[in-house]
């Protein structure tokens, strides 16, 4: 039996610290780890992750609205062939999913990129780094609709980021 820092046989068949990776394969392992731990990279990732997740959930929250037939709409809908129909439902699910999917994009990538630069500026790692990321990304996006919103999105987004922080960092039982 080998112990943590001993060499020999590690977990899994793994040998010593290089867990039986070629030279090369260390060097990607950093250069990834590298990436993952830079502010673009969590930037891009956050974003990215965030559009997959937004698509998702426009997809879904896209099918559940449909149109009764008692609205106009839904009348006019309902005298078209099902096809005409599949194609429309068809269409504006996508449309409202790539909607969604862009705004969770860029919620994701404006607040994960603001909160890894201020925790580099800082250089502390506690929940002050998410409230005023949350502030930053909530003023940001609210700055278009002028002062007041860019204050309501500040304050709304660091509420949010206050309870999340919250939560996170709460000891397990």
């Amino acid at each position: 039996m080998s112990m943590p820092g001993m060499p020999g046989r590690g977990l899994a068949g793994m040998q010593g610290d290089t867990g039986g990776m070629s030279p090369q394969e260390q060097m990607m392992v950093k250069t990834i780890q590298g990436v993952m731990e830079s502010c673009p990279g969590k930037t891009v990732m956050a974003g990215c992750m965030g559009f997959v997740l937004g698509g998702a959930f426009g997809l879904f929250m896209s099918s559940m609205s449909y149109d009764t037939p008692l609205t106009a709409a839904g009348q006019q809908l309902t005298n078209l062939p099902v096809r005409e129909q599949l194609r429309r439902g068809f269409k504006d699910m996508g449309s409202r999913s790539f909607s969604s999917a862009k705004n969770f994009g860029i919620v994701g990538a404006i607040f994960s990129g603001t909160e890894c630069c201020i925790e580099g500026f800082r250089a502390k790692n506690d929940m002050t780094n998410g409230i005023a990321a949350g502030c930053i990304t909530g003023g940001v996006l609210g700055a278009k609709a002028g002062p007041q919103a860019a204050a309501v999105g500040c304050a709304g987004f660091a509420a949010f980021s206050t309870a999340i922080e919250y939560y996170l960092r709460m000891p397990s039982d």
